[in-house]
């Protein structure tokens, strides 16, 4: 458990250091790329790209390499930042409103959904009751949480594996086990509750080690088994790495089915979204 931890303690680090790049005209670029090197100053790597996802986008939205967006007043910055150390993953998001506080309820809502679920954590708790106390307190608010998004397990060199936590009581019995690894990931809206894919993230996974004939495809698949493994990876890092001719590269290796790409996650009538998320080891407590 001891690499769990330290993952965890540099991920709340890395989350309080994002805190303080949130501000009107700064670079979505620059955010991301700072809290990555701050990431790895501490000690640790990332276990995803870093998502700065902005009002209705609920999630993974990484800035691209050539990103110019900038942070405006009165945007809703959802922060989604992942540290794994020798593979073991914490995962942890804030929500941060620019320069006023019109979506302070929204904010409150995700964050207090995540507490009250953080409080009922123990062995023998079932996934249902999770996800029903999150939607109680979201829905004290008047928003909604997000159905078909949802918190999850974490392992080795894994952001999401089983169990998922629902946002809402899905009417799973599964029970949580001592020392099982989770994050808990409430999203709250003032939209339907749902979110849709949108526009490609630029941000990969493998998920199939198939060889390919081209050369420059080959190195950056070389590349990417050996420094990411099966962990997400963008489009930026590898650009960083081999230059913008990399991007055919990735394409080939996306027609070939050897990466996968997600996509950036609206909500379905453009609702605004707040996310809050700690991981946290059952019967350990909070990590993060």
């Amino acid at each position: 458990m001891e690499d769990y931890f330290k993952s965890g303690e540099i991920c709340k680090k890395a989350r309080e250091y994002g805190i303080t790049l949130i501000k009107e005209k700064a670079k979505l670029l620059d955010i991301a790329e700072k809290i990555e090197n701050k990431i790895m100053e501490l000690g640790g790597e990332c276990a995803f790209p870093v998502d700065v996802s902005l009002n209705h986008i609920a999630a993974h939205d990484t800035p691209k390499f050539n990103d110019d967006r900038i942070l405006n007043k009165g945007d809703v910055v959802k922060l989604d930042i992942g540290v794994h150390v020798n593979g073991k993953v914490s995962d942890t998001a804030i929500t941060v409103e620019v320069g006023t506080n019109k979506y302070e309820r929204l904010t409150k809502a995700s964050e207090e959904a995540l507490d009250n679920a953080m409080k009922i954590i123990k062995p023998g708790v079932k996934l249902r009751e999770i996800g029903s106390e999150i939607q109680k307190t979201i829905q004290k608010y008047g928003f909604s949480p997000i159905i078909n998004l949802s918190g999850h397990g974490v392992d080795e060199y894994e952001v999401h594996s089983k169990p998922i936590i629902p946002n809402c009581d899905n009417n799973d019995s599964t029970e949580l086990k001592e020392n099982m690894v989770i994050a808990i990931e409430p999203f709250a809206t003032d939209g339907e509750g749902k979110v849709t894919e949108g526009k490609p993230s630029g941000i990969y996974e493998l998920i199939n080690e198939k060889n390919t004939r081209n050369n420059n495809a080959r190195k950056i698949l070389s590349f990417i088994k050996e420094k990411y493994k099966t962990l997400p990876f963008c489009e930026r890092w590898i650009i960083k790495e081999f230059g913008v001719g990399a991007k055919l590269s990735l394409l080939l290796l996306e027609r070939k089915g050897i990466i996968k790409q997600f996509n950036v996650l609206p909500e379905i009538k453009k609702g605004q979204v707040s996310q809050a998320e700690r991981t946290v080891i059952v019967g350990k407590g909070v990590i993060n």
